[in-house]
């Protein structure tokens, strides 16, 4: 008697793998679901085997994707058989959460500035909002529209020791709110949420970002700064690299020498993978910036470019260096990238191309520089009048 064949049916959700510049693989998931398909990027790394550790980090992050790949099938079961309308919330509490999610932006980017206190000042702002004990299942478009209202005359609770003002700025409501959201799209893709409440809210109340605020430097004061020495060279070098390439403190300091590339042309450019919207980039970079690379015969493809301190500390040596310099300005190692987005306008580079060196997302977040360009610009016009009596 013929054996009958034993159909077996296609897996929904496939576990693939996306080659990343810095030789890392940037895991994802193919889901193909009622004649459709599509992406979902975990946020997983695999990292090469060097070591008996990076293959155990290997192992369980693997481990990590396999278990996330079994929730989306079984959420596409459920809703093949009618349950995809019920709620997925969940008594799981917020701030163990958002405190998960700083600690691996901490492992990944060495650096407790930038988004390790964000999310831990965004976890002390909802632990005053609502309390310690707040769950995923109280947050609803209500609770949202109420958080909006608290920031609006939240106290400054100077986390990083600079406080300048009783009440956070707009700028930090909008960023807090920013990583609010943040935070609710990783549980919806951790299927807490089955859906983010934030994009419920009007535009017009969510907080907003004041233009014209970012600290930059001239290419006039730019000039004095190069002749004048820092305390850490390295610091110098990455800085002023910066400046003219608009990179990020966290993809400078792990660029790698194999990100640095030359083209068929000759030309120099950088092959990366940003930290903050994890895509990979090819970024052309112009012959002054070349001359702030160190020199590197005989370097390792996989050594880092600049061995730079924690942001933290590059910091403090550069307000020395820019107070050396005779620079009346309030200057961080972030303000390298504000610096590039004016000096590329300045020099006539269209916004469409800003935009994209700088990798961002959206042209209107480019736009906030143009402002500022217009502005100088007028500042430096009204300057003249009155110079002939």
């Amino acid at each position: 008697m013929r054996k009958k064949k034993t159909l077996k049916a296609k897996q929904p959700v496939a576990i693939r793998f996306k080659e990343l510049a810095n030789g890392n693989q940037s895991i994802y998931l193919d889901i193909y679901d009622d004649g459709k398909r599509t992406y979902e990027f975990l946020k997983l790394y695999l990292i090469p085997e060097r070591t008996d550790a990076d293959k155990n980090k290997n192992i369980a992050t693997l481990q990590t994707a396999a278990a996330v790949q079994a929730q989306r099938i079984v959420d596409i079961q459920n809703g093949k058989f009618g349950l995809k309308g019920k709620t997925i919330k969940s008594n799981a509490k917020i701030l163990p959460y958002i405190y998960k999610i700083a600690d691996e932006k901490l492992e990944r980017s060495g650096s407790k500035q930038g988004d390790y206190y964000n999310f831990r000042s965004l976890a002390l702002h909802l632990g005053i909002f609502k309390g310690e004990k707040t769950t995923f299942k109280e947050i609803d478009a209500d609770f949202v529209q109420g958080f909006i209202d608290y920031l609006r005359t939240a106290v400054n609770m100077n986390l990083n020791k600079n406080k300048r003002s009783k009440y956070i700025s707009k700028n930090t409501q909008h960023k807090l709110f920013s990583k609010f959201n943040y935070v609710l799209e990783d549980a919806v893709r951790d299927s807490i949420l089955q859906a983010n409440p934030i994009k419920t809210i009007k535009r017009s109340t969510k907080p907003k970002m004041e233009p014209g605020t970012r600290e930059y430097l001239t290419i006039d004061e730019l000039k004095k700064l190069i002749k004048v020495d820092c305390r850490n060279d390295e610091v110098k070098k990455a800085f002023l690299f910066c400046c003219l390439t608009g990179l990020r403190y966290s993809d400078v300091s792990q660029l790698r020498w194999e990100n640095v590339r030359t083209s068929e042309n000759g030309e120099v450019e950088l092959r990366f993978s940003m930290e903050k919207t994890e895509r990979e980039i090819t970024l052309q970079i112009s012959a002054e910036a070349v001359k702030w690379l160190p020199s590197n015969p005989g370097a390792n493809p996989g050594e880092l470019v600049y061995h730079l301190p924690k942001n933290e500390y590059t910091n403090p040596a550069i307000k020395e260096w820019v107070r050396a310099a005779g620079i009346n300005k309030h200057i961080t190692f972030h303000c390298s990238r504000h610096t590039a987005a004016t000096l590329n306008l300045t020099l006539g580079t269209r916004i469409e191309v800003v935009s994209k060196l700088l990798g961002h997302t959206k042209i209107s977040t480019t736009q906030i520089y143009g402002k500022i360009v217009v502005a100088a610009t007028r500042d430096a016009v009204d300057k003249q009048n009155g110079i002939f009596g």
